[in-house]
């Protein structure tokens, strides 16, 4: 159970920086209203409080957040930006998923 808990909850902070700073994007980039980056600065705020739910130390949630957010950076942009990943992307995104597993859920003494 420990290890979907941690997934689920870096899931929730890849939602909420990825969607924040979305908002962000619409609202600087694509003329949306004021209020969508209000919102993302909402919603960015929430992302660090969500990354503390983790039982790591700082090091290795940001670590190993920095490889999911890659991953979930990719799908958002499929989603919602109809980008198409080529096989560098696709590459890297999987190097980045490996270095996640080796220091996130490595053995330690």
């Amino acid at each position: 159970m420990t290890f979907v808990r941690t997934i689920l909850i870096f899931i929730l902070a890849g939602f909420c920086e990825i969607g924040g700073g979305y908002l962000v994007w619409l609202c600087i980039k694509d003329n949306k209203p004021w209020w969508y980056g209000v919102a993302g600065g909402i919603i960015l705020a929430l992302y660090g409080v969500v990354a503390t739910l983790q039982t790591s130390n700082f090091a290795r949630v940001y670590a190993t957040y920095g490889g999911i957010f890659i991953v979930m950076s990719l799908l958002w942009a499929y989603k919602m930006d109809n980008f198409v990943p080529d096989k560098y992307d696709i590459l890297g995104a999987v190097i980045a998923i490996i270095g996640v597993l080796i220091i996130y859920f490595a053995p330690r003494n």
